[in-house]
């Protein structure tokens, strides 16, 4: 990609306005990076950004010719190529900045002006999503209307139209961006009411769910796990976020890693038998232990979390015990739940417990054929029963399992650069 950067030069671009004059004809060259230089015959020549997002390609102008300078267009490439990258699209941003600087009362500036307000305090991609959300499903139906005139049941239509999708938890989710909005707008004086807060109530309760949520989609996981590496949280929550995946462990055995549990040397965790899952062939079997093989990234991260947390006993402390003390306690399993909300996850769309079932199913669809069945049964901590044993040892096919974890971690890392 860098190769293809910087084809322009001073020199060029006035001898192309120059030519675009004299022979009356618009021509354009490409900079490279998206970035390409328009020059017009009767007017200001433009700068012109070409980026994809959400599989649609669109285009931005950044700005005229000579009052944009080819250094200052360059300059915004840069930036404008970062807000792609972080799932956000450079041509709502601007208009949300826009419209919050317009001073106009209506539910859509004064939403787009709560999220410019707001959207620091969320990672990037919970930005984007909210802001989706209202521009997708709300302010074509109330976005032009003062926001004080929007009742309670006016809103309640708006979200109905939602629900009648079936996307009951997005209906719950658009509901609570709502709800912000107004918020601010009482809090800036635009409005004296919040018809989010009245008709909560009345939207249809999440329906159950029978599995632990999970992410199906590729771009969505790529999302959160980009997502989990700008997470501005606590870094021991972080850290335990990073690994879950990498290793999909169930949470509560991450929660009571102890450095004991770690061998460096073999690049092995042993999750001791007190921690595993109560299963059936446990109890036929109570001294038995699942090993975990840790990848090149797991060390790492692990590593680097033994300079807050290695003088104690657990990996990841509790957030109100410091480590090494005479009261040490573990991280508790909700810290990572907690985490996966302030993300903008919602109980209905990922789970802690989740990232087993993502593993699962990538594993089996990405990597079909690589990997027996019995060595990825046996890696998740599945009993795996066969016609001549009752259930394999939990220590056996481990070299088939230390290639299948690097093969999973070096997948995950793809997925995140993506």
């Amino acid at each position: 990609m860098a190769k293809t950067l910087n084809k322009l030069s001073p020199l060029t671009i006035k001898s192309m306005v120059t030519t675009a004059k004299k022979e009356g004809r618009t021509t354009k060259i490409p900079d490279g990076g998206g970035l390409y230089f328009v020059a017009e015959p009767e007017r200001s020549s433009w700068w012109r950004f070409d980026y994809r997002f959400e599989g649609k390609q669109k285009t931005l102008s950044i700005g005229s010719y000579p009052e944009i300078s080819l250094v200052d267009a360059r300059n915004k490439r840069t930036k404008l190529r970062e807000q792609v990258a972080n799932a956000i699209d450079p041509s709502q941003q601007r208009k949300a900045e826009r419209v919050s600087q317009s001073g106009v009362n209506s539910f859509e500036s004064i939403a787009r002006e709560w999220w410019v307000h707001t959207k620091d305090k969320w990672t990037e991609g919970h930005a984007q999503r909210t802001l989706t959300r209202l521009i997708n499903d709300v302010f074509p139906y109330v976005g032009s209307m003062p926001i004080n005139s929007i009742t309670a049941v006016v809103l309640l239509e708006t979200i109905r139209r939602i629900e009648s999708r079936g996307a009951i938890e997005s209906a719950r989710r658009t509901n609570q961006a709502c709800d912000g909005v107004f918020a601010y707008g009482i809090g800036t004086g635009r409005c004296d009411n919040n018809p989010a807060t009245a008709i909560r109530s009345v939207l249809k309760p999440a329906p159950p769910q029978k599995n632990f949520a999970r992410l199906k989609e590729t771009s969505e996981i790529s999302l959160l796990l980009k997502t989990i590496e700008e997470y501005k949280g606590f870094a021991i929550v972080r850290a335990a976020l990073q690994l879950l995946p990498l290793t999909f462990v169930r949470p509560g055995e991450l929660a009571k890693l102890e450095w004991s549990d770690i061998d460096f040397n073999k690049a092995l965790w042993t999750v001791p038998s007190h921690v595993k899952k109560q299963s059936a062939a446990l109890k036929n079997n109570p001294d038995r232990v699942h090993l975990v093989p840790l990848s090149q990234q797991a060390i790492t991260i692990l590593k680097d979390i033994h300079q807050l947390t290695g003088n104690g006993r657990y990996v990841f402390t509790g957030l109100r015990t410091a480590s090494g003390s005479q009261y040490e306690r573990h991280m508790a399993m909700e810290a990572l739940l907690s985490a996966l909300r302030r993300m903008g996850y919602s109980k209905e769309e990922m789970t802690a417990h989740g990232f087993r079932g993502i593993a699962s199913t990538r594993i089996r669809e990405i990597g079909k054929g690589k990997f027996r069945e019995e060595v990825i049964e046996t890696q998740l901590a599945h009993t795996v029963k066969s016609k001549t044993q009752g259930a394999y040892d939990h220590s056996e096919y481990l070299d088939e399992r230390r290639d299948l974890m690097q093969w999973w971690s070096d997948h995950l890392d793809d997925l995140k650069n993506s």
